[in-house]
C-alpha cells in the first residue's frame, strides 16, 4: 500500500509577495486558547432549549453529528493554512485557488459571520448582566464591553489572547463545578434524572430533524475557523494554525456532548419545551432544580456574559485581520491595511469593527434570533468556499492524485454544509442571499470601474 507523501514545509510569507508587518508572537497554546475562547466551552448553555426543541430532545446527538460534519471542514482549513499561511483566511484560500472574484465573495460571505458575531455576543452578555443587576441599563453594559474589548485589541494580539485565556480558565472552572453538581444530581435522582440513551437515540429520529437542529447548534461550533486569521502572527505559521484548529474542535465537541447529555437527563420524557421562558431559560431552570437560586444566577452569568465576552473579544480580532487581508489586496479601502508601527496590529480595521458593531447593536437590539441565524449563514457559506478551495487548488490545479485527502474529504464537508444551509430557517436564507447579492454587486461595480488588484501574483511554493 502506498503511503501518502507528507505535507511539505510551510512557505514563508515573503514567498507570496508580502512583507511581515504583523507581530509573530503566538505559540500553539496561545492559538488553542484563542480558539477555545472564541468557540466557548460552555456555549451550549445559552441555546440548549432551542436545540432541544428543534431536535426532539436529542441535543447531545446533534452536537456529535455537528462535530462529524465540522471535522471535514476543519481538515480543509488545516490543508489550506499550510498551503497559504496568510492572514486573509477564507478570502485568501479562495483567491489563491479560484481567482480574485471567488476570493472576494468568499471573504464577503465570512464577513457576514465575523461582523455580526461581536454584536451578538455583546447583546447576549448585556442581557445576562442586566438580568442579574437590573439597576444598570443594558446600553451601559454594551458601552463598557465594547470599549474594554476594543482597547484590548488595540493594545496588541498578545493582550487579546491573554485576556481570552484568563476568561477561558474561569469558564472551565465553572464547567467543572457545574458538571460535578449535575453528576451528583443524576446519582441522587434529582428531578427524576437517571442514566438513559434517550438523549442520543429515538425510534422517531430522522436526518431532517437532526440537521435542522444542527443549523442552530452550529452557532456553538463557530470559532475554530478564526484561528486561521492569525497565520501571520503565529510562530509556527500554518502548521501551528492547523494543529490548534483540530485541537480546539475536538476539545469543544467533547465538552459540548458531555454537558448537554448530562443536562438532558433532568428533562427525560420530554421531546419539546413550552415556548417562552421555559425554552429561553432551559439551562437556568435545570440549574435551579440542582442548586437553587444561587446556581441559577451563576449559570445565567456563565452562560450569558462569561461565555460571550471572550467570544466578542476574539471575534473582533479575527474580523480586523480579515479586513486587513482584503484591504491589503485592494478588495476593500486601502486605509484598512494600515498597521500600527508600535503595536503591530491593524488598528484602523479594529476601530472600524467597533463602529460597525455599534450600528449593528442598535439595529438588532430586539432581533437577536434573526442576528444569530444570519451569523450561521455567513459562517457556513464561508466554510463551503474553504472546501471548494481545497478541491480547486490540489485536485484541479495541482492534480496531485491524493483523492481521499484533497477530494473526498472536502466533498463530504461540502455536502454536510449544503444540507444544513438547505434546512436553515427561510429568513436566514433570504437575508444571507441578499448579503451575497450585495457582494456580487460590489464585484461587478469594481470590475466596471477598473479598480486595481493589488494581490501579489506569487503562487504557493507548494504548487
Amino acid at each position: 500500500m502506498n503511503t501518502p507523501a507528507p505535507l511539505p514545509a510551510d512557505p514563508s510569507l515573503e514567498a507570496f509577495g508580502y512583507k511581515q508587518e504583523l507581530k509573530r508572537t503566538l505559540r500553539l497554546r496561545d492559538l488553542v486558547g484563542y480558539g477555545l475562547a472564541m468557540i466557548s466551552p460552555i456555549a451550549p448553555i445559552a441555546v440548549f432549549g432551542y436545540v432541544f426543541n428543534a431536535s426532539g430532545g436529542m441535543v447531545p446527538l446533534v452536537y456529535a453529528v455537528g462535530f462529524a460534519a465540522m471535522i471535514f471542514t476543519a481538515w480543509s482549513y488545516i490543508t489550506m493554512a499550510r498551503a497559504f499561511p496568510i492572514a486573509g483566511s477564507v478570502y485568501t484560500y479562495a483567491s489563491r485557488s479560484m481567482g480574485q472574484y471567488a476570493g472576494f465573495i468568499a471573504g464577503w460571505a465570512i464577513l457576514l459571520d465575523y461582523l455580526l458575531i461581536p454584536s451578538l455576543m455583546y447583546l447576549l452578555s448585556a442581557i445576562a448582566l442586566s438580568a442579574v443587576i437590573p439597576a444598570v441599563p443594558k446600553w451601559i453594559w454594551l458601552a463598557v464591553l465594547l470599549v474594554g474589548n476594543g482597547a484590548a485589541n488595540l493594545l496588541g494580539v498578545n493582550n487579546t489572547t491573554k485576556i481570552g485565556i484568563y476568561m477561558l480558565m474561569v469558564q472551565l472552572l465553572f464547567l467543572v463545578m457545574f458538571m460535578a453538581i449535575a453528576i451528583t444530581g443524576v446519582a441522587e435522582g434529582t428531578a427524576g434524572a437517571h442514566i438513559s440513551a434517550a438523549p442520543v437515540f429515538s425510534d422517531t429520529l430522522t436526518p431532517g430533524v437532526i440537521f435542522g437542529a444542527l443549523s442552530i447548534a452550529a452557532l456553538s461550533f463557530l470559532g475554530f475557523d478564526a484561528i486561521s486569521t492569525l497565520s501571520e502572527e503565529a510562530k509556527g505559521g500554518g502548521r501551528a494554525v492547523g494543529q490548534a484548529t483540530i485541537i480546539v474542535l475536538v476539545v469543544a465537541a467533547f465538552l459540548f456532548v458531555g454537558q448537554t447529555y448530562v443536562m438532558s437527563l433532568f428533562i427525560l420524557g420530554q421531546t419539546s419545551l413550552p415556548p417562552g421562558d421555559a425554552t429561553d431559560q432551559a439551562s437556568y431552570n435545570i440549574a435551579a432544580d440542582l442548586g437553587g437560586t444561587w446556581l441559577r444566577v451563576a449559570v445565567s452569568l456563565a452562560g450569558g456574559a462569561l461565555a460571550c465576552i471572550p467570544g466578542a473579544l476574539t471575534a473582533q480580532a479575527a474580523t480586523s485581520r480579515l479586513l486587513f487581508g482584503m484591504a491589503r489586496d485592494g478588495k476593500l479601502p486601502r486605509f484598512l491595511a494600515h498597521v500600527s508601527p508600535t503595536r503591530k496590529v491593524p488598528d484602523r480595521a479594529v476601530l472600524l469593527v467597533s463602529v460597525i458593531t455599534i450600528v449593528l447593536m442598535a439595529f438588532f437590539g430586539e432581533r437577536i434570533g434573526t442576528l444569530a441565524s444570519m451569523v450561521n449563514f455567513g459562517a457556513l457559506t464561508g466554510f463551503m468556499f474553504v472546501n471548494l478551495a481545497v478541491i480547486a487548488h490540489y485536485t484541479v490545479k495541482q492534480r496531485d492524485g491524493l483523492w481521499g485527502r484533497h477530494l473526498a474529504m472536502p466533498v463530504i464537508g461540502l455536502a454536510f454544509i449544503v444540507y444544513v444551509l438547505w434546512n436553515m430557517e427561510p429568513f436566514a436564507q433570504v437575508a444571507g442571499l441578499c448579503w451575497l447579492s450585495l457582494g456580487l454587486t460590489v464585484v461587478v461595480a469594481t470590475k466596471i470601474c477598473g479598480a486595481p488588484d493589488r494581490t501579489p501574483v506569487a503562487e504557493s511554493p507548494n504548487t
